[in-house]
Parts: structure tokens; sequence; C-alpha cells
């Protein structure tokens, strides 16, 4: 790995703007961006598409005998500019994004045999160096050894009402009580799970973006990227 590639890790909860972030900072740095959060939806709704979760409830030994024809991919789009994530082959970014998924995910995301095959996969994407990965246990679990590590929070009404206004852009239909609900509950499910729980790294940067618009954080994770990668060099 050259010294210019590194990989940062951007670690926070859920609807806290780590996508947009990690997006934008990889972009920047020209550095390949990788959706973890994406790829636990999309886990998700293979599990749903696979009958395997009844209500709130999740045949665990099932989900696990399946992981094996669970194929997650993603694929770069020339119209939005970024990387789709595909389920078996098929794109199904529009599909991830939905309140149903959203209900779903933190659930499937504490199942061992999901989150083993998904956190060697994103291993072997950072494997080279370059990468800008996003998730829940980044710094902590999948990436530990990153040059690079942000931990991004925000007050839960504001990420309520920022992923309101996402899933209207979609045209996704849903009100602000059932959004924030969903966060709290999914904040919960995150730090509380027995495997690899959200939880900030000691040697991560945090950043409260409560109040901060999108260029200023921008410009606070591109600093401290610039600062690192000239540390290296």
């Amino acid at each position: 790995m050259s010294a210019s590639r590194i990989n940062i890790a951007i670690d926070g909860h859920s609807s806290a703007g780590k996508s947009t972030m990690a997006k934008s900072l990889a972009k920047e740095l020209s550095f390949v961006y990788v959706d973890t959060g994406a790829m636990y939806r999309a886990a998700a709704l293979f599990c749903m598409r696979e009958r395997l979760i009844q209500g709130n409830e999740i045949e665990e030994s099932r989900v696990e005998q399946s992981m094996d024809r669970m194929f997650i991919s993603f694929k770069y789009n020339d119209k939005s500019e970024t990387s789709d994530v595909h389920l078996g082959g098929v794109n199904v970014e529009k599909e991830i994004r939905s309140m149903d998924v959203a209900r779903k995910v933190s659930l499937i995301a504490a199942i061992p045999a999901v989150r083993h095959k998904l956190v060697r996969l994103q291993q072997r994407m950072a494997d080279k160096g370059g990468v800008v990965m996003d998730g829940r246990d980044i710094g902590t679990v999948v990436l530990p050894k990153a040059e690079l590590k942000f931990f991004i929070t925000s007050d839960p009404d504001i990420r309520a009402q920022r992923r309101l206004d996402e899933l209207q852009r979609e045209g996704i239909a849903s009100s602000f009580d059932e959004v924030r609900n969903n966060i709290i509950e999914r904040d919960r499910i995150d730090s509380s799970r027995a495997v690899a729980p959200l939880r900030q790294a000691e040697d991560s940067i945090v950043l409260d973006n409560s109040n901060l618009t999108i260029e200023e954080q921008f410009q606070f994770l591109l600093s401290h990227a610039k600062k690192t990668i000239s540390s290296k060099q």
C-alpha cells in the first residue's frame, strides 16, 4: 500500500450523515467508497425475500444456512457517479432504502453469521488501501488499523429530520415520528448487540454535526485526511 493510499474509517449513529460525508471525501481523494450500511440493508432485504423474518422473529439457523446463497456487490452508476449495491447481480439501491428494510436491518446486523460474512468481504475490499468505509464497527472491528478514524454523531431529532427529507426526495412516504422512532430503536440495538456493537474507537476523531453545514463537515474531514496523508509520505 502506498503512503497516500490510506484507509479511512467513518463510524457513527444511524442517519448522522456518514454516507454523505464518506462519498464526498472518497470522491475528493479519488478513493473507493464502501457503504457497509447498504450491505447490511441488502442482507436484510435478502432475508425478507427468503422469508427468514416473521415480524421481529428471525430464524437464525436458517439465516446462517442461507449465507452461501447471498451475493452482495457494488457496481458504479454513471448517472449518480457513485456505486450502487447489487443483490444477486440486481440493483437494489432503491429497495434497501425503504422503511420496511430500515425496521429490520439492525436485527439482521446483530446475527453473527451475517456480520462474519460481510466483515470478511469488507476487509478484502480494503486490502490495497485507498478506501473510505462507513458503518457501525469499521474502526473497531473491520479496519482496526485504519490510518484515520472518525466517529460522527448528531441530535436524534436532527437526524430524523434529515432522514425524512431524504426519504421524501426519493418519493418514499413516511412521517417524522416513524423515522425518529426507527432511529432511536436502531441506536439501541446497534449499541447493545453482543457482536461488534456500535462504539467509538479510542483513536477516532469525534464530529458532532448537529449544527454544522454539509460543507463545514466536509472541510473538517478533508483537513484531517490531508494531514494524515501528508504525515505518511
